[in-house]
């Protein structure tokens, strides 16, 4: 029976791949012929934290409401491998369109560490395309919303229509705007909240769940808008 392994470059992706000797444990070292990196196949790691495959997995876990440890637990990697591919990352969103008819604003709460540090997030969502289009952090107060409203204007977004709840900071902050006030009005973003709530783990209301680290807290919730925005990580 033959077997046949495919084996690209984790850097570069490169199928250009040669044999170069072996590792003082007696596993196969490989070389790419394009970047020159050594490297050993995934088949033969002792440790699958190594793997190539692993970070694009860890990145999908946590968007679809797995822990830091349950990640570490299942896939056999440690913590920090887990926390360091979060840290790592990247992602920002962007909105897809330059106009919109109407946008609902809303508040979130989460903490950090314990929940006395709260952490709000203030963001704008579009029912129609299910998008989020933009969003800050800060206390909830009238300040943070006009963050909010500063930030829709950097990024060049323009809207007809506010639609939120009574708070009165909405309500201030959005005066110059045709506004819709009222839960009726914000069925759509309510619905968001849940979906965030179901695809982060640090959102989990009753959970022992939460962040430690502000930086890791706004990576995971950077991570999951990106994905909730775009259907892929």
């Amino acid at each position: 029976m033959q077997i046949t392994l495919q084996i690209k470059c984790p850097t570069c992706l490169s199928g250009n791949i040669k044999k170069n000797s072996c590792k003082v444990d007696g596993k196969q070292n490989y070389q790419c012929k394009d970047c020159k990196r050594q490297f050993i196949g995934d088949h033969a790691l002792s440790y699958q934290g190594c793997n190539s495959g692993i970070t694009s997995k860890i990145l999908h876990l946590m968007v679809r409401g797995s822990g830091v440890r349950d990640i570490a637990e299942v896939e056999c990697i440690s913590v920090g491998k887990v926390l360091r591919t979060l840290s790592q990352s990247t992602y920002q969103i962007q909105p897809k369109q330059s106009y919109y008819e109407s946008l609902e604003v809303d508040e979130f709460w989460t903490f950090v560490g314990n929940k006395q540090n709260k952490q709000w997030l203030i963001y704008a969502y579009h029912r129609e395309t299910g998008e989020i289009v933009a969003y800050v952090w800060g206390k909830r107060d009238l300040a943070t919303v006009q963050r909010l409203k500063a930030k829709l204007k950097t990024l060049g977004v323009q809207y007809t229509r506010i639609a939120s709840d009574l708070w009165d900071s909405f309500v201030t902050a959005f005066k110059n705007y045709k506004q819709a006030i009222g839960k009726f009005f914000t069925v759509g973003i309510e619905g968001n909240n849940c979906k965030i709530r179901h695809r982060i783990r640090r959102g989990f209301r009753r959970s022992c769940n939460f962040s430690k680290k502000l930086e890791n807290h706004f990576k995971a919730f950077d991570l999951t808008f990106f994905y909730i925005n775009n259907g892929f990580i």
